[in-house]
């Protein structure tokens, strides 16, 4: 079949519709489309171009497949509401970037799943691909379609939409995959048998239609829901690890586009992973273990990357960036490369307790805009809950090194709706933000007061999959705006900002984050009723949500809220980061006594399980520094070199 390039078609909807940048190529750095013979991948961000494009996953997994002989990868978007209303009116079907090609027409086509609300997303960008939405309905030509990324560590609620969902970091796991369906479709095999064999030679790779799901009494007798249905399809799924990330350059090649995109910087990715054990955080169990790249590797990505892209600014991304064994000597190295330049340099995570006056000083630059720290929760009792390990004094201490350094607005972050919470809890937040706004005052000289400020930004507390909360669950929309309004009632500064996250979104969150297979049937129903976009407030269709789960008979409220005890048997019990149940649910219950677990890059081996189920140590630049170092006893970590 000869390539088709639909520009001719796209071409005239451009001026009909609003960023018409979104929908071009050739942006610089941008690579060739995909040579003619070489099999085809699309990989695909279920949401606009701005957001998409600044996807660090996209972009490494992109420069992953192109670098593999016989390979080409090209990107696609989710086109706007405008534009993608014109395409079905017009029938035009999605295209992919480089050479505005049907995205059916490729080979294998992915799709990141980034967050829960992206769901519908999946849904719309099929549908307007043309490619059926269930995996049931394909034939044989259409393209295989992958997904991976956070949510694939409760793949369930989108199990039927795909063919293979890869688990884990996709830096090796993808090419090889690609690899295996390129050879077995040369060899004519059938579909069926491709998505056999991926699940067998590929690990990480989950493919649901190789598996019975079961009902809850069958679930809780067998230790999972997800029944294989022949002998040599794997019971559990493990997530993949790149082993070589912390050898592997910090500098990926990079795209800077025609529009500005959500995050429009130079990004280099520093470490990865996060041991600090946040009960509540799935990308603190998912990345683990840590590993970190070399200062000579972070600096050199960092002139090279500037230098190639003309960005004036450079975000050192991490989970937790701060926690880098060597992020003073690499950010005194940048800024002294950067110096005279009108570059600043950006630590986008940043923690509390490793937030001195240092730090404060590497950090501010010429260019100072906001800081966002994260205490989480109002009371030290709460904040040990959730094993935060940073204290109020953590807290003032980063105010009063931030401030005196030059900032003058600061964001705080907390959840509401955590596990024991209490109103104390809440008005403890109300609390915290006015004492620390006045430690910001006292901080900066008498006559720039006036343009301090301070705001608190609060979640919802979401229970995610592969967490010590899992089996918790969330508070009810009605109670999240009850303790909302006691926190802003608490508040009696008016210059303390108060915002919150929409309590019905969060409610679809987690939905999504708890739910088994039948969940899946939701999302379709709740797309055909015009959801989508649900993550944009101004798009976010609630009415289209409680009429599919009234359609269907499904009680999502039992779903989201439901408490279960820690030997329960959860949806995604087939699937593994690596993290032991034994140890989340250990963590669970050392939460509900408030007894913190402390790092374990810091101290001791905390018997994750993580580290001797992969095979791969954490790797460490030289010790770590702060108030938990000890000398090293953990015999799953290696360090490059002592302290200098």
């Amino acid at each position: 079949m000869a390539r088709r390039d639909l520009w001719p078609r796209v071409e005239p909807l451009l001026s009909r519709v609003e960023r018409p940048a979104r929908y071009l190529n050739h942006e610089w750095g941008s690579s060739a489309p995909v040579a003619e013979g070489d099999f085809a991948f699309c990989m695909i961000y279920p949401d606009t171009y701005e957001l998409g494009q600044a996807n660090q996953a996209v972009r490494i997994l992109v420069n992953a497949v192109n670098a593999t002989d016989g390979m080409g990868a090209e990107r696609a978007f989710l086109p706007a509401v405008d534009m993608a209303d014109l395409m079905r009116e017009e029938g035009v079907p999605l295209f992919s970037l480089e050479s505005c090609r049907p995205v059916a027409d490729f080979d294998v086509v992915g799709i990141t799943l980034p967050h829960e609300l992206a769901a519908t997303n999946v849904l719309e960008t099929l549908d307007l691909a043309g490619i059926p939405l269930r995996t049931a309905d394909r034939a044989e030509g259409d393209p295989i379609v992958l997904a991976g990324g956070p949510c694939a560590y409760n793949p369930e609620p989108y199990a039927p939409f795909f063919d293979v969902i890869l688990v884990g970091e996709g830096e090796e796991q993808l090419p090889e995959t690609l690899a295996l369906i390129r050879e077995l479709r040369a060899s004519g095999a059938p579909r069926a048998e491709i998505l056999r064999e991926v699940v067998r030679r590929v690990g990480g790779a989950y493919v649901p239609s190789l598996y019975r799901w079961r009902s809850d009494e069958e679930a809780q007798a067998a230790g999972s829901w997800a029944e294989p249905l022949f002998d040599d399809v794997p019971c559990v799924v493990h997530k993949r690890v790149f082993e070589g990330f912390a050898d592997s350059p910090a500098l990926e090649p990079m795209i800077v586009p025609y529009t500005e995109v959500v995050h429009d910087r130079l990004n280099v990715e520093i470490l990865r992973g996060c041991a600090r054990g946040c009960r509540f955080c799935q990308a603190g169990m998912m990345y683990r273990p840590v590993r970190e790249r070399s200062a000579d590797n972070i600096v050199d990505a960092v002139a090279r990357g500037l230098a190639e892209t003309g960005y004036d600014e450079v975000s050192l991304t991490s989970l937790s960036s701060t926690d880098h064994s060597r992020i003073a000597e690499i950010l005194s190295r940048v800024n002294a490369d950067c110096a005279g330049a009108g570059v600043r340099v950006s630590v986008p995570s940043q923690r509390l307790d490793a937030f001195g006056v240092e730090m404060a000083e590497l950090v501010a630059g010429q260019k100072k805009g906001g800081l966002t720290f994260a205490p989480e929760a109002g009371t030290q009792r709460l904040r040990d809950v959730i094993n935060k390990n940073v204290t109020e004094d953590d807290l003032f201490a980063a105010i009063d090194a931030a401030f005196a350094a030059g900032w003058r607005r600061c964001k705080l972050y907390f959840m509401v709706g955590l596990p024991t919470e209490t109103d104390d809890d809440i008005k403890g937040i109300a609390s915290l933000a006015q004492r620390a706004y006045d430690r910001a005052k006292a901080a900066v000289p008498a006559d720039q007061r006036g343009s301090v400020r301070m705001s608190v930004s609060c979640a919802v507390f979401v229970p995610k999959a592969q967490t010590p909360f899992q089996w918790d669950g969330q508070i009810s929309p009605e109670e999240t705006l009850r303790r909302v309004g006691l926190l802003k009632r608490s508040v009696k500064y008016k210059a303390v900002d108060v915002h919150y996250h929409d309590p019905a979104t969060s409610f679809v969150e987690a939905v999504m984050s708890r739910g088994g297979r039948e969940v899946a049937d939701w999302v379709e129903a709740a797309w055909r009723r015009g959801a989508r976009f649900d993550a944009w407030t101004e798009l976010f269709n609630e009415e289209a949500w409680t009429g599919a789960a009234g359609e269907l008979g499904l009680d999502p409220a039992a779903i989201a809220q439901a408490e279960f005890p820690t030997d329960y048997v959860l949806p995604w019990a087939h699937i593994t980061a690596a993290v032991s149940p034994k140890f989340l649910a250990r963590e669970r219950e050392r939460a509900a006594a408030g007894i913190t677990t402390p790092d374990c890059t810091f101290e001791n081996c905390s018997a994750c399980g993580a580290c001797p189920t992969l095979g791969v140590d954490i790797e460490l630049q030289q010790e770590r520094e702060g108030k938990e170092a000890a000398p090293a006893r953990n015999p799953y970590r290696t360090v490059k070199e002592a302290i200098r």
